[in-house]
């Protein structure tokens, strides 16, 4: 650590240290060069820095040349939403209440440099959470927003919704206006926001919350489980009266066989019967074909040859 390095030069640092890609490092360390302390006790530094940066450069041409990226891919769970907004609105903290995530929050601008996972439990189900860099960032992931089942668009200012609409053209999944900071504002004003979310904004879903003092949160998760559209189908052993805890994730209408062939790939050809109890059931253990239908919080017995 420099001799009297300004706060800056210390964000700039905690951003290199959390950078995934050779490109982000690269823009990191150019940063840190500019913020570094210009006297006699940093000139190692500033030499370590600017050799390291080097380093980078030429790993950045041998991948450019290559085609390969040195960014970490992210696998899809079965319901995915982002978070995204400008910088300072709340992600962080917002994915740290909901999921198991440990993001850095700072009252810096820009603290979050890369996508950050969490998982929230809801429904005996999980939601793969992810928080993109702010909007207003050059660390801002499209491919991650254009690509996620529903986008929680976390603002505190209305003026935000149309400058980050601006950037979703692509994005044609499920949308949530999450009003972040309703903590910091009277009765009154909550009213007359809510009416305008109401009044202006009716293509969209809208929840009201505060990280803060955790307000509304259960109301938001319930929102951003519905807005997927997707069924729990739970398993159950033969002769066992206990149903798996965790469900299988489908499509409504989705057919006993492609829920057996998401189990396992090829099981459906070694089931042998299918009971089934729940709401597309006629009565309790029905047995039913491979193209029975399945609904939500349906359970499925299979019995294999």
């Amino acid at each position: 650590m420099p001799i009297n390095a300004s706060p800056h030069f210390n964000r700039a640092q905690a951003e290199y240290e959390q950078a995934q890609t050779t490109e982000q490092k690269i823009k990191c360390l150019k940063k840190m060069l500019v913020l570094s302390p210009k006297h006699k006790s940093s000139e190692n530094l500033n030499a370590q820095l600017k050799r390291r940066l080097a380093r980078l450069k030429y790993a950045k041409e041998k991948e450019d040349k290559s085609g390969k990226s040195s960014f970490k891919g992210i696998k899809k769970e079965d319901m995915q939403a982002a978070i995204l907004g400008k910088t300072n609105t709340g992600k962080s903290s917002l994915l740290n209440i909901l999921t198991n995530a440990n993001p850095k929050i700072s009252e810096f601008k820009f603290t979050t440099t890369q996508p950050i996972i969490g998982m929230m439990p809801y429904a005996t189900t999980s939601i793969q959470l992810i928080e993109n860099p702010a909007t207003d960032s050059e660390n801002y992931n499209k491919s991650l927003t254009n690509t996620a089942d529903t986008l929680l668009i976390l603002i505190d200012n209305l003026n935000q919704i149309k400058e980050i609409e601006l950037m979703l053209e692509k994005a044609t999944k499920k949308r949530i206006i999450v009003f972040n900071k309703i903590d910091e504002l009277s009765e009154n004003e909550k009213r007359k926001i809510k009416a305008t979310l109401k009044s202006k904004f009716k293509k969209y879903n809208f929840v009201m919350i505060s990280t803060e003092t955790k307000e509304n949160l259960e109301e938001l998760k319930e929102k951003l489980f519905t807005s997927f559209g997707k069924i729990r189908v739970y398993t159950k052993k033969p002769e066992k009266k206990e149903k798996e805890n965790k469900p299988i994730i489908l499509e409504p209408g989705t057919e006993i066989k492609d829920a057996a062939e998401k189990i396992l790939h090829g099981f459906s050809k070694s089931i042998r019967e299918t009971k089934i109890w729940g709401p597309s059931s006629k009565f309790p253990g029905q047995s039913v074909g491979l193209k029975h239908k399945l609904k939500d919080l349906d359970v499925v017995e299979f019995h294999t040859r």
